[in-house]
């Protein structure tokens, strides 16, 4: 019995569910009426139980980042909302930040719960699918993809639309070379949210710029203009504060048994920050399970040329630390995918 309560207290997941639970109380008093907070904390736990390296973030931003999407009333399920690592400069040290990033499908949901939006929309335009753009009294696209089981081609352009309560219909589309100014410019643009979901970031961003045209609360201009992981074309707002700011954490922090246990011990990857150059690291002598599971993700979801290289440059950033078998195949998977979209 002791053993097991031993094996507890130095279980990470285990602290973090700790803290999760006593983070109860502001969790209640932010979400909205129909989300629990059994069904926020259970997707928030599965979110850290499936991304090890949230276990090694700095634990003061995890729950940050958690009590925001919880004040944002979207949840950490990778559809709604993510949270998301960057590595971040702190005291000349590097630091694994987490932050809360809002996907599209979040996005889209709070402007239509602010009420005063009918419709609304966002998607990417690939080289091959058929596309117009009809600017009037009413703004509109025609865009019809290639049949069912043909290549799409590599994404050149997104576009937004919405249609408000009295029928007038908005649209903003941005091409190839105005999406990658905007990546060019945030924080993530070179790793991280960019190279892991380009459709997604690039339907944000279009969705962000369409955004200034809409008749919207300010709570939902203040959430769109915080995301971070685009941070451009918009003026950075102030940082919003978390409801109990300090207290919040330490409300968090382990009692008692949990109290004894110790932290993992952080190491330091390559993060998704590169505004200062980064102290050379060593490398870990194997690349985690986590790590190629996300790969082979990345590889399987490919449908682009964009989407199979940022699988490949993900596989470039782990090939000295993965044994050879498995580089072997991984490389197959990517040659075969390349083949694919040709």
């Amino acid at each position: 019995m002791a053993t097991q309560l031993a094996e507890k207290r130095d279980n990470p997941v285990e602290i973090v569910r700790h803290q999760m639970g006593n983070l109860a109380p502001e969790l209640k008093a932010a979400l909205p009426a129909h989300v629990t907070v059994e069904k926020f904390s259970r997707v928030a736990m599965t979110a850290v139980q499936n991304d090890p390296n949230l276990l090694q973030a700095d634990r003061r931003s995890l729950f940050g980042a958690v009590v925001r999407l919880a004040q944002d009333g979207l949840l950490p399920d990778g559809r709604e909302a993510a949270l998301v690592i960057f590595n971040t400069k702190q005291d000349n040290d590097w630091v694994k930040k987490v932050q809360a990033m809002p996907m599209i499908a979040g996005v889209l949901k709070k402007i239509r719960q602010s009420g005063e939006v009918a419709k609304i929309s966002a998607q990417c335009v690939y080289e091959n699918d058929d596309f117009e753009v009809r600017y009037g009294y009413d703004e509109d696209v025609h865009h019809v993809p290639p049949k069912l089981g043909q290549p799409r081609g590599d994404i050149i352009g997104a576009y937004a639309t919405a249609v408000l309560k009295d029928g007038t219909q908005l649209l903003e589309v941005m091409d190839l070379d105005q999406l990658n100014k905007v990546r060019a410019v945030s924080r993530s643009g070179q790793k991280g949210p960019w190279a892991d979901w380009f459709s997604e970031m690039a339907r944000k961003t279009v969705m962000r710029r369409l955004s200034k045209r809409l008749p919207m609360s300010t709570d939902v201009e203040d959430f769109i203009q915080r995301d971070e992981t685009l941070a451009a074309d918009f003026k950075a707002p102030e940082e919003a504060k978390p409801l109990s700011s300090e207290m919040l954490i330490e409300q968090a922090a382990p009692t008692e048994n949990v109290d004894d246990a110790e932290e993992p011990e952080i190491e330091q990857v390559e993060g998704e920050v590169v505004e200062q150059e980064k102290p050379k690291q060593e490398k870990p002598k194997r690349a985690s399970d986590t790590e190629v599971a996300r790969i082979r993700r990345m590889i399987a979801s490919a449908n682009t040329k964009p989407d199979i290289d940022a699988a490949n440059d993900m596989l470039n950033q782990h090939r000295d630390d993965i044994d050879a078998d498995t580089l072997a195949d991984l490389d197959a998977s990517i040659a075969d995918k390349r083949d694919e979209v040709k």
